[in-house]
């Protein structure tokens, strides 16, 4: 997933040009999904082999406009990808973390700039790694400043993921702070042990940021992270189909998650690990990943984004603090080559916890997409977004991994079409 940006200058010119529509391209104001478009697109994935099952949920207008499927949840077992089958949706989880903790800032729990250790005093003594010495140990220095909660929530503290052979890197492998059978407390315990790969603020990282953010919920709220999620997201949303931990009757509907081979082949994933994260009772509920779902329910999470909080009479998020969580909060300082693969996803930024666009798609082979939509993704191949320019919100569900970007933008040219603009009527 490593993707090459766009220069900056460049960036800024061509998005002076693309804010008004060429004559044949299709202006969003014009725009409306054709289902049986988006059903052909699902039914040739699964017949050309790009994925064994996926479906697609549309809301837009205040109603729902498509629903559609194709394919087998399990091929194995020849099940449908139905309406009820359950997916795990791996960085989906991070939007709803990311609104568990803001929920807490709107209680007055913490400030946004407050030094991450204010609240997690085990991250007071963070270093950044710059090398590796001659003993084979990371080389450190003391950060220009300390991670604030922004940070955390826009992944620009500087932690890691693991996955970057960077210096610091070489700490995670040795304390493995998401293993399966730690805590969040634990995990952050040993998370606050691996050095920081960047000064806060000058890079933006993926990270195990996410996580962080669900340890500081449990902190705050003096709950247990999912048992927060689920009694102040789940719950008042009717989301009773969601969770991290789910029982051995759930597998009838649960998707089987394909690898993709060298030869083109859809292989599923050892059944020990697919169902590792939800099934095996094991302690850890990640932030940044986790959650077990329907289209159905996440559709009713992005629904409540869109209403900017609200959805059925239940309050989440105050109005203002959506729009917060969907404006770009990354310094223009950091450039696009230290946003990593963040800018092939489109031409913008990064919020708390979405990518949010910023400017119409740039040339042909970009994304299609509205300026204001805010997203994410997983690594599966899920996909959700919601595109208040278009009153509309979209929810993708496969299980193919590795992540694949390219079906990501072929389903939004069969949602948007190939010509659609980017640019919401006024």
């Amino acid at each position: 997933m490593v993707r090459q940006g766009l220069a900056l200058a460049s960036a800024i010119g061509l998005a002076a040009c693309a804010t008004v529509p060429a004559s044949n391209e299709i202006p969003a104001s014009a725009f409306a999904p054709d289902c049986s478009t988006i059903a052909s697109f699902l039914h040739s994935v699964v017949a050309e082999g790009r994925a064994v099952g996926a479906s697609t949920l549309i809301w837009k207008d205040g109603s729902e406009t498509c629903f559609e499927n194709s394919g087998l949840a399990s091929r194995e077992d020849n099940r449908p990808f139905a309406r009820d089958t359950l997916v795990q949706v791996f960085s989906m989880t991070k939007p709803v973390t990311g609104v568990a903790l803001m929920q807490l800032w709107e209680q007055g729990r913490f400030g946004l700039d407050d030094p991450l250790y204010w609240h997690l005093p085990e991250y007071k003594d963070l270093q950044v790694a710059t090398d590796i010495g001659s003993d084979g140990n990371p080389v450190l220095r003391d950060p220009s400043r300390p991670p604030t909660v922004r940070d955390v929530l826009r992944h620009t503290a500087g932690f890691t993921y693991g996955d970057s052979g960077e210096p610091a890197d070489r700490v995670w492998a040795q304390l493995e702070p998401l293993s399966s059978d730690n805590t969040l407390a634990e995990f952050s315990e040993r998370m606050a042990q691996v050095p920081l790969r960047a000064d806060p603020g000058t890079r933006w990282i993926y990270s195990a940021s996410v996580d962080v953010q669900a340890r500081l919920v449990e902190v705050l709220s003096g709950m247990a992270f999912d048992e927060y999620v689920a009694a102040n997201i789940f719950a008042p949303l009717g989301m009773a189909d969601s969770g991290w931990k789910r029982d051995r009757s759930d597998l009838g509907r649960l998707a089987r998650i394909y690898v993709a081979g060298e030869n083109g082949t859809l292989d599923p994933m050892p059944r020990e690990d697919w169902l590792q994260a939800n099934f095996a009772g094991k302690p850890m509920t990640m932030g940044g990943s986790g959650i077990v779902t329907t289209v159905d329910d996440y559709m009713r999470f992005a629904r409540m984004l869109l209403n900017e909080g609200e959805l059925d009479g239940a309050r989440i998020l105050e109005p203002a603090t959506i729009r917060l969580m969907s404006t770009d909060m990354l310094d223009p300082r950091i450039t696009p080559e230290d946003r990593s693969w963040l800018t092939g996803k489109g031409t913008g930024g990064f919020g708390f916890d979405f990518f949010v666009r910023t400017a119409p798609p740039m040339s042909a082979e970009e994304n299609r997409g509205t300026v204001g939509e805010f997203f994410w993704d997983g690594l599966p191949s899920m996909l959700f977004w919601v595109d208040p320019g278009q009153d509309m919100a979209v929810v993708f569900a496969t299980q193919k991994i590795p992540f694949d970007n390219a079906l990501h933008r072929d389903f939004r040219i069969a949602v948007y079409g190939a010509t659609y603009a980017g640019v919401p009527s006024e």
